[in-house]
């Protein structure tokens, strides 16, 4: 969700199409520009700026290279009225579709497009070794899916992939009256800490593929949901009598390892 200032209307049209609801609480936007982890020299892309509701907390850290990208250029308009420091900082782009903003490590903030949050997951799990801590809001039903260990019904495909690079933490709820015009759901906001992949994952895509078939039937034991992906010879074992929801991280690493490894 792109966020916004306390001037009414004055950010521009609302787009359903974008997913657009304003934030407007202060203090919240303060709690979630104050969750970021600052140091000297700290490269920080903000996606969806919108109306500039955390942007305007942004621009004034010090020691800060900030950049923002923003699909709607009617927003980016009226965030280089509003914010002259913002000039030249922002990318009028679609965060799927674009190359990552900076060479050397970086943050990532923002009040994501409901519609398209966990699209921008899987382009943080691209960028995943440039990129140290994201702090974002999500729909809460989503956050919470995210930050879900094993055994829940919500855990599922985001939360192992983004667990296994990152340590996920939920932060707080955000109430649907702080946004114009209030969703119909409510939000949550989520740190993410890069763990510098203690898992050793070596193939990336790889792993992604076996979570996503073992939770893509994820009634059925992983024998029976993987039994179309994989060899027969590679079906054994005890792993393959759990559900994907049973398996922790360290088991779906195990088990990529296990299915690409040399046998003895």
């Amino acid at each position: 969700m792109a966020g916004s200032t306390n001037q009414g209307n004055s950010y521009g049209r609302l787009k359903k199409s974008l997913g657009q609801h304003f934030l407007h609480d202060e203090n919240i936007c303060r709690k979630i520009t104050g969750a970021l982890t600052l140091g000297p020299h700290l490269n920080l892309l903000e996606v969806g700026p919108g109306g500039g509701a955390l942007t305007k907390y942004l621009l004034p850290l010090e020691s800060v290279n900030y950049k923002a990208i923003e699909i709607d250029e009617e927003k980016v308009g009226f965030l280089e009225k509003t914010y002259p420091a913002i000039q030249g900082r922002i990318i009028l782009q679609d965060i799927l579709k674009a190359e990552m903003p900076f060479t050397d490590t970086f943050s990532v903030i923002g009040n994501f497009p409901y519609n398209i949050s966990s699209p921008i997951m899987f382009v943080i799990l691209d960028w995943e070794p440039h990129v140290t801590e994201v702090i974002g809001m999500f729909q809460k039903e989503v956050a919470l899916r995210i930050a879900s260990g094993p055994g829940s019904k919500d855990y599922g495909i985001l939360s192992v992939l983004m667990q296994a690079f990152f340590k996920v933490e939920y932060l707080m709820d955000v109430h649907e009256n702080c946004f114009t015009p209030p969703p119909k759901v409510k939000s949550g906001v989520l740190r993410f800490t890069n763990t510098h992949n203690p898992y050793g994952i070596t193939d990336k895509m790889r792993f992604k593929i076996l979570v996503k078939a073992a939770f893509n039937q994820r009634r059925k034991t992983l024998r029976n949901a993987l039994k179309s992906a994989l060899p027969a010879d590679a079906l054994s074992g005890p792993l393959m009598d759990k559900r994907a929801e049973q398996l922790t991280v360290h088991d779906f690493v195990s088990l990529d390892k296990s299915l690409t490894e040399p046998k003895a």
